[in-house]
């Protein structure tokens, strides 16, 4: 069975947020990246799309939602994005991953299998 999750935010909502704040949605891998970045407000909101877009993909298949904190999104070497599943619960799914950020605007579309 195949589900689908999307989700769009406004970048403007990752500016000036405290570390704290940001422990609670983000691991220290995707911190680490998204702080590397002069936008970094952009690498976080286009995270939180993909952990909004799993949840919402996992919903259509599972009564149980993961937290932000078992979703972790990566890069491969070539630079395209992943999702890394901390819990085993969901570890039998599959995902694909498309995220995108542009001026004020941050999308991330996920299918689950």
């Amino acid at each position: 069975m195949l589900s689908i999750g999307v989700d769009i935010e406004d970048i403007s909502r990752f500016r000036d947020k405290n570390i704290e704040f940001l422990k609670k949605i983000f691991t220290s891998n995707e911190l680490d990246y998204c702080f590397k970045n002069k936008n970094y407000e952009q690498h976080l909101c286009a995270r939180f799309c993909a952990k909004e877009a799993v949840i919402k993909a996992l919903s259509a298949l599972t009564s149980k939602k993961p937290a932000f904190l078992e979703i972790e999104i990566l890069k491969k070497n070539n630079g395209a994005p992943y999702i890394n599943i901390l819990s085993d619960e969901f570890k039998n799914y599959e995902f694909l991953l498309s995220i995108s950020h542009e001026k004020d605007k941050a999308v991330a579309f996920v299918v689950v299998k």
